[in-house]
């Protein structure tokens, strides 16, 4: 596989080994073996999936306590996928990074513990995969604003208003959230 960092310490883009003919294609989504050797030791406790329309806005989320990695990839579709840090130790705080991931590029994200995490679908009946490195804890979640200036997430809207939850239309400022150490 091939890893590439992002402008931002912490996230990385992972391009998978494909092999593909005229039949279609395989690649290993997850090795735990060739992840450590690649320096990712990971443990993952969940699996999740989404399915999503075009324009469809799901994020800013992190969960404090409790954070959670994520690893994420889509099967069918396209998204717009972002980081934020909030390590208020990093000297990267309050920043971004961000990644298209496709069924057709079938690259994949490491989302670390300590950001905000969250993805705008660009085309509909988008399948969205993510594996989490602790549980899901809904009384620990938390939501950035998607659109707070602060940190300026230049998402590829396209002149249209996203399609959000209520949850994450009313997500806090970047001063509001309970930030890392």
């Amino acid at each position: 596989m091939n890893i590439i960092e992002c402008d931002i310490q912490g996230p990385l883009i992972i391009e998978p080994r494909v092999f593909g003919d005229e039949r279609g294609f395989f690649f290993e989504s997850w090795n735990e073996a060739g992840f450590a050797a690649a320096g990712l030791d990971l443990k993952f406790v969940q699996d999740n999936h989404s399915r999503s329309q075009k324009g469809v806005l799901r994020g800013m989320h992190f969960q404090n306590p409790g954070p959670q990695g994520k690893l994420v990839r889509v099967a069918s579709g396209a998204v717009f996928d972002v980081a934020v840090d909030l390590r208020r130790s990093s000297p990267d705080f309050g920043k971004w990074t961000g990644v298209v991931l496709s069924a057709e590029n079938k690259r994949m994200f490491w989302v670390p513990e300590g950001f905000a995490h969250g993805f705008l679908t660009l085309e509909d009946n988008t399948d969205f995969l993510y594996k989490c490195t602790a549980p899901y804890a809904p009384q620990f979640e938390g939501s950035l604003a998607w659109n707070d200036p602060a940190v300026g997430i230049e998402w590829p809207l396209d002149g249209i208003e996203p399609k959000l939850s209520a949850k994450d239309a009313t997500g806090l400022s970047l001063d509001q959230v309970t930030a890392f150490p």
